[in-house]
């Protein structure tokens, strides 16, 4: 995965990668040069007293030194514009297929692991395209060509790279295998880490609430132990790696001073030619020491690359049609037929032979028990999931026929949870309209009986809002998304139980307003209280994912006992009646 993941995203910087490895090849070649240029200095500058020689030769290595020190510069900035691009284009790929995703792949991955994949993974195949770049490209080049000088310098003293460099790569091998499920486990731990602290920030009111405070942070210490314990594994591997190469490095050079020094002293070769052999092992070590390094970081990012590999090639279960409807005749317009839906893996459908239809000017509400399949039924509309049996058509279209955009500009959502997005009032209530007027807010917000708690902000319209609208209530939270909703002018509205956290003066003022406002639209609203879906035009009763019964309150009250029951529970006999 982490091959194909380099070569789908790396392509459109081949000619970035190619002026690195130009760049790497001439640099790692004049570092090569240097040493050869040192040893004739000593032999036949220093060993001789010509200091002509010495100067000339001298200014020729600086001259290679610079040139060196150029082509170094030009490899790591091309080598850091390519992992920077690269690490840009996989984000947004992560980002994209996400944003695709409807929510059955979002529970199947969860929302931490989708963080982490799209941040820390990213990141770690990232860092091995930088380090490839300014060090793993150079590494066989120096290693290759550290072999050939060192043979033109002496070739008596090379059977000590048959052992130095094999030994190398042998405990170097030893020690990254044993990493490599380490670094597995530990892309998990964080994953475990991100959301037990996602869950305990998001919970907060909750932990405090039950005085949960010690269980929690118990919880928490369970995660980052495991973290931890992970890391050190890796950490103790890692820093076994720097000895071991440290420990092959110097007995190399004490082997090399060794046999070296009595082929000088019987006049096999010479002192310059000596440091000059010893330089090369060094240059070929110190590649193998560089491999080191990313072979280190190969094992945590063919992990990461696998774990975004799963995301980018998971397909959406709700899939936009191949040839998309982009006109339709009819207008404001709901209808289901025989609709049914099952989790995946569930026993049971959640719903099942769902028909009913919702016209324009016409408010249709949908109330059953907790767990009978109301939320999910209004996910159908929008396509957050899409049906596995019978059809849902919009304005006589099939939804999954009609192109996405077309299909969400029609539909107005307030969901069951309402979310507001960091900003400011008047950027949460442009969210489906950005071209919406000041005075198209007011409207708005006035019918969602909003308009008095923005006035008292003293920034009005402009007034800040947090992430998730925390800094407000969640009664106003409630308010304002119907507000956003309202902006967008869509065909069809659908309140999943939106108006729960309002009492009920303002409750049957927001229904009363909303009425003119949505003569010309269909709306739907799924609701718990009676009181609020009272004096729908037909309700539909919900029981175990089937309709118990459709029809006004006064019909359903001599005609279905699933609706008698719901209403006596809220409800005295008197008032129901």
């Amino acid at each position: 995965m982490l091959s194909r993941l380099l070569r789908v995203h790396l392509r459109p910087y081949t000619p970035a990668l190619v002026a690195v490895v130009v760049f790497q090849l001439v640099g790692t070649i004049a570092s090569l040069y240097l040493p050869s240029l040192n040893a004739d200095i000593i032999d036949r500058g220093v060993a001789v007293g010509d200091t002509g020689y010495i100067l000339s030769s001298g200014g020729w290595m600086l001259t290679v030194s610079l040139m060196q020190i150029a082509c170094a510069v030009a490899a790591v900035y091309y080598g850091s514009k390519v992992a920077a691009g690269f690490g840009r284009d996989v984000r947004s790929a992560v980002f994209h297929r996400v944003g695709g995703f409807s929510a059955r792949e979002v529970a199947q991955f969860g929302a931490p692991s989708l963080i982490t994949r799209s941040t820390n993974d990213v990141q770690q195949v990232q860092m091995l395209v930088v380090m490839t770049c300014t060090m793993l490209v150079a590494a066989p080049i120096m290693g290759v060509g550290g072999v050939v000088m060192a043979l033109r310098q002496d070739v008596g003293l090379s059977w000590l790279m048959l052992v130095c460099v094999p030994a190398l790569l042998v405990s170097i091998g030893l020690i990254v295998s044993r990493m490599v499920p380490q670094f597995r486990a530990m892309q998990t731990r964080i994953d475990e880490v991100n959301r037990v602290l996602r869950e305990q920030l998001t919970g907060i009111r909750v932990v405090r609430a039950f005085v949960r405070e010690r269980e929690e942070t118990r919880r928490f210490a369970e995660a980052n132990d495991a973290l931890t314990g992970t890391a050190l594994s890796v950490g103790r591997l890692t820093a076994l790696i720097f000895p071991t190469v440290m420990l092959i490095l110097n007995v190399s050079s004490v082997a090399v001073l060794w046999f070296g020094a009595a082929r000088v002293n019987s006049g096999e070769m010479g002192i310059g030619a000596l440091t000059a052999f010893l330089m090369y092992l060094m240059q070929i070590l110190t590649s193998m020491m560089m491999a080191t390094f990313i072979s280190i970081m190969i094992p945590r990012a063919a992990v990461c690359a696998e774990r975004i590999g799963e995301v980018l090639d998971t397909e959406s279960s709700v899939r936009p049609p191949e040839r998309p409807v982009r006109e339709v005749r009819k207008r404001a317009e709901l209808e289901l037929r025989d609709v049914g839906f099952r989790y995946p893996g569930a026993a049971a459908p959640v719903l099942s032979g769902i028909s009913f239809r919702a016209v324009a000017g016409q408010t249709t509400a949908i109330i059953g028990s907790t767990g009978s399949g109301k939320t999910t039924l209004v996910s159908l509309v929008p396509r957050l999931f899409d049906a596995t049996s019978g059809t849902v058509s919009v304005d006589g279209v099939d939804v999954r026929d009609l192109a996405p955009q077309m299909l969400w500009t029609r539909i107005g959502l307030v969901p069951q949870k309402p979310y507001l997005f960091t900003g400011t009032v008047a950027s949460n209530l442009r969210y489906g309209n950005p071209a919406a007027t000041d005075d198209e807010l007011w409207e708005a917000l006035d019918v969602a009986q909003a308009r008095d708690f923005v006035e008292a902000m003293p920034e009005g319209l402009e007034a800040p809002i947090t992430q998730g609208g925390t800094n407000v209530s969640g009664g106003q939270r409630q308010r304002l998304s119907i507000a956003r909703a309202l902006v967008s002018k869509p065909e069809i509205y659908l309140f999943d139980d939106s108006f729960s956290a309002l009492d009920l003066t303002t409750d049957a003022r927001l229904r009363a307003a909303l009425r003119p406002h949505t003569a010309e639209a269909a709306v739907v609203i799924v609701g718990q209280r009676v009181s609020t879906i009272a004096d729908a035009d037909q309700i539909i009763v919900l029981d175990d994912g089937v309709i118990a019964g459709i029809g006004t309150h006064d019909r359903l009250l001599d005609s279905c006992p699933t609706y008698v029951e719901i209403v006596e529970s809220q409800l005295t006999a008197e008032s129901a009646i």
